[in-house]
């Protein structure tokens, strides 16, 4: 059973080799353009036969440049030109916003003066310093008004003892 799974393994790694060069294959032939004569290689061919061959692939070698620009000259025709980004048109923007007479929702909900819970919570304290206040007021009054008729009866005793 063990030779069973090796073999059924090995079966399966030599099937995705061969899809792999094939892919390979069809990459390399999608990049060349028609004017290259270059001879294309055989699916089992991984490597050039002769050292000229191979040296003149590692020559070749086709960089693309995209964010850096190279001090060689021969390397600055790799530079290519940035990606030029298409037009976005904001559809929201471009219309103009409807205009609605009525009254936002959401004014009615808030209250109409901030300070409505501070009142409500202090209410009760307020109501006795107002108590407290009007006493204070009414007790002012009344020593005002005893002194006022301290001085009047003063000043009529005055009058009559000079008379």
């Amino acid at each position: 059973m063990g030779s069973e799974e090796e073999l059924s393994v090995e079966q399966a790694a030599a099937e995705r080799r061969e899809r792999l060069r094939a892919l390979k294959a069809a990459r390399e032939l999608s990049e060349t353009p028609a004017e290259d004569d270059k001879p294309v290689q055989a699916e089992g061919d991984d490597e050039p036969e002769d050292d000229a061959e191979r040296d003149k692939e590692e020559n070749n070698v086709n960089m693309k440049f995209r964010n850096y620009l190279p001090h060689d000259k021969q390397l600055q025709e790799g530079k290519l030109a940035p990606p030029v980004l298409p037009k976005f048109e904001d559809p929201v923007a471009t219309e103009p916003p409807e205009q609605d007479d009525k009254e936002d929702p959401f004014l009615n909900i808030a209250p109409k003066k901030p300070n409505w819970d501070l009142r409500r919570d202090v209410q009760k304290k307020l109501d006795k310093l107002e108590k407290r206040t009007q006493k204070a007021i009414f007790q002012l009054m009344e020593e005002e008004q005893e002194k006022q008729k301290k001085l009047e009866e003063g000043e009529a005793e005055g009058s009559v003892q000079e008379q």
